[in-house]
């Protein structure tokens, strides 16, 4: 019997490991951790804290329950022999306190059942055997538990520094917990009467261990009808079983099929305080009468299960014993999404902006210069816009003089416009830009708009624009606003060539239609910046 429960467990853990290595990807069910939605209330502040870059250790996800089923085998380790195979089942439920210990709370059920192969005469003390009468008997017992356990368990796998994720993960565990057991033993044939355990060989040889046990099955019936030796007041008692507080040490294996999903063959082994679970407490002696065994009772139950993990995925990760917590700090190390990395600083004698690897012309501060630092000269008459008098000089009007001003008639005034709006003037009314639901991104048509909005601000070098959105009603309102405003900036900077700084950002403001962005000429000497950090990044839209 006992070759082939060891037969079928070989062929389980072949099954098993067939499955562990046919699982998902290894990479497949992270998480970003900069994911607000899996993140519990009472660990936002944290997460606030990590995304604005004052703290260091993102907060830890909301993870699933594990729950699980299993069945396997029961044995009893006493002073009667076990005869296999024992049968218990089980369920359990458990959760994750981190990435490597977590806790489970645990019921187990199970039928254990012994049978000596030798004869014993010594039994005159154990009372559920009294009625024979020198005549030689075989210890047998059939006893039920019921097994309550709270266990730690402790992962050995999933920080891993090669690999993302794994599907087997290895644990061991250790734990207290309660157990009510009954032992019974059979002793009699029919009512009242003993069977004749003299038709049994009686030599007690090796060799002869399973004749002799298969001669026994052939006498009992298997009733378990008479009450074994127990406890008595000593102990405390559950409906009818006595009660013992145990322990319990064991380790255990798990496949891992998908997310949700893992298979786990798992080996307990269980200490007890009492030496009656198999229903006997006295050795024989050769002579005279037994004497009572200081040794106690212990276990085992070695079990096949299927675990399933419970909770939203949508708000929960997976338990963290099936996480790698070096996934985030690589992947950041790998390619920076959340890492504020230093900002290099370059040599730039003139200060111009552009670093003197690349700068062609050493200008003097304040001076405004093109992509190759050489001094800007817009309307290309010779004169660099720091001197130049007449920033934008028609061709037909030169040459200039030394200060940029043209030799063409021109009415008094006509260069030059001192009132206090002439951006405005120069500018006239701009566009405004429409956004259409929850969108940020710019239509065809507000792209043509913004084309004719950069046409003249290249007309009009001295001139600002102030970029306008509104509401600010929630937060979701106020990114929405911002992100807008980022678009039409982003887009007359990247696509048009316009200087970012001659832009003021606005945004979040009120008095506005919510899906609408106003641009206007700014006031003389109004100012503002040209880029604000996002409100709530973790709102922001791609």
């Amino acid at each position: 019997m006992a070759s082939k429960k060891y037969s079928f467990l070989a062929g389980a853990l072949c099954l098993m490991a067939t499955a562990g290595f046919a699982q998902t990807p290894a990479t497949a069910g992270g998480y970003s951790a900069s994911d607000s939605s899996i993140v519990p209330s009472r660990r936002m502040p944290q997460h606030t804290e990590f995304m604005n870059g004052t703290y260091n250790y993102p907060a830890k996800p909301r993870s699933q329950w594990e729950v699980g089923i299993k069945a396997g085998s029961v044995n009893i380790g006493g002073d009667v022999s076990t005869v296999f195979p024992g049968f218990g089942y089980g369920v359990h439920i458990r959760k994750a306190l981190g990435y490597v210990f977590s806790l489970r709370a645990e019921y187990m059920n199970g039928t254990a059942k012994g049978l000596n192969w030798q004869s014993s005469r010594n039994y005159s003390l154990n009372e559920a055997w009294q009625g024979y009468t020198g005549q030689p008997v075989f210890y047998n017992y059939k006893t039920t538990l019921n097994d309550f356990a709270l266990e730690g368990i402790f992962s050995l796998n999933n920080i891993r520094f090669h690999k993302a994720k794994t599907g087997i993960n290895p644990y061991l565990m250790a734990g207290i917990g309660l157990t009510t057991y009954g032992a019974r033993v059979d002793k009699l044939a029919a009512p009242d009467v003993a069977y004749d355990f003299s038709t049994i060989p009686q030599d007690g040889t090796y060799e002869n261990r399973k004749e002799i046990r298969d001669a026994l099955r052939d006498l009992l019936d298997g009733d378990y009808e008479s009450a074994a030796e127990n406890e008595g007041t000593s102990r405390g008692k559950f409906l009818g079983m006595t009660a013992i507080p145990v322990a319990h040490i064991g380790a255990g294996i798990a496949f891992k099929l998908n997310n949700r999903f893992n298979i786990a063959l798992e080996d307990r082994f269980t200490l007890t305080k009492s030496d009656l679970l198999d229903g006997q407490r006295w050795a024989e002696q050769v002579q005279g009468n037994p004497v009572l065994t200081r040794d106690h009772d212990t276990y085992n139950y070695l079990s096949l299960g299927l675990n399933v993990n419970l909770g939203n995925s949508a708000r929960t990760v997976e338990p963290l014993y099936w996480l790698n917590p070096l996934e985030y700090p690589y992947s950041e190390i790998r390619n920076p999404r959340l890492m504020r990395l230093p900002k290099p600083v370059l040599p730039d004698a003139d200060g111009d902006g552009v670093t003197d690897q690349f700068d062609l012309e050493q200008t003097p501060q304040g001076v405004p210069v093109d992509a190759h630092g050489v001094s800007r000269d817009t309307d290309g008459d010779g004169v660099p816009d720091a001197r130049d008098k007449e920033l934008v000089t028609p061709t037909y009007c030169q040459p200039v003089d030394a200060d940029g001003v043209g030799k063409c008639p021109c009415p008094e005034g006509c260069g030059v416009d001192t009132s206090a709006n002439a951006c405005a003037t120069t500018l006239g009314a701009l566009p405004s830009v429409t956004f259409t639901g929850n969108a940020v991104r710019l239509s065809t048509d507000a792209q043509s708009l913004l084309a004719s909005v950069a046409a003249r601000l290249r007309n009009s070098p001295g001139c600002r624009v102030v970029v306008t959105g509104y509401c600010a009603s929630n937060k979701a309102a106020q990114q929405r606003s911002w992100d807008r405003v980022n678009a039409v900036i982003n887009h007359l900077v990247e696509r048009e060539g316009i200087s970012a700084d001659r832009f003021i950002f606005q945004h979040a403001q009120e008095g506005g239609d919510c899906n609408t962005v106003d641009m206007r000429a700014a006031a003389a000497g109004e100012e503002g910046p040209s880029n604000v950090p996002a409100p709530h990044p973790n709102l922001r839209k791609g």
